[in-house]
């Protein structure tokens, strides 16, 4: 394969930024492709072994509002900030859900939309006790964040993920994987 960037166009610089890609196929033809540059991200699935639940949140969406629904359940996640993809997973579910986490047994790194974004994300699973959680959460005012924390049965969140139509991708990997990994936990 030949394929090759040849052209980069920036369109938009903000909290993510797009650019216009001239793309060579291995055709030799060149074909332009928006590109949106996130960069890296992280999720993660708090759960309560001894309780059987996981803490989610829950949070008004752009485009899933456009798209005519209220809202998704998703674990908590976040942009990187710095070079550790485990500090940020824990820092952002103290900010999110307000729990102090501890060891995060990593799931895998995924690139999200790759016909489109250059986002990966990695992806978490982490026990916590009634006694880690610290905060209420919520997530940070000055990033325009209102978000819902509530906690879930696994059984309840499985049926959730099982019907998938409320919940985003990043939380159905996570659930898979906790189910796979940990399959005493669901009935």
């Amino acid at each position: 394969m030949d394929e090759r960037v040849v052209d980069v166009k920036p369109l938009y610089e903000g909290w993510s930024s797009m650019s216009l890609v001239g793309m060579r196929l291995s055709s030799g033809a060149v074909v332009p492709r928006h590109v949106e540059h996130h960069g890296l991200s992280v999720g993660v699935l708090p759960f309560d072994p001894v309780r059987r639940c996981a803490t989610l949140v829950r949070m008004a969406r752009a485009p899933v509002l456009l798209a005519g629904l209220e809202d998704v359940v998703e674990v908590p996640a976040g942009k990187m900030e710095g070079d550790d993809p485990q500090d940020t997973a824990r820092q952002e579910a103290l900010e999110e859900a307000g729990l102090r986490l501890g060891a995060l047994d990593r799931v895998a790194e995924f690139w999200s939309m790759p016909a489109i974004s250059s986002e990966r994300i990695t992806l978490y699973l982490a026990e916590y006790r009634d006694t880690d959680r610290v905060a209420t959460g919520g997530g940070l005012e000055e990033e325009g964040e209102e978000i819902e924390v509530f906690e879930m049965g696994l059984d309840a969140l499985w049926t959730l993920v099982a019907q998938g139509d409320k919940v985003d991708m990043k939380t159905a990997v996570l659930v898979y994987a906790l189910r796979q990994r940990r399959p005493e936990l669901f009935p």
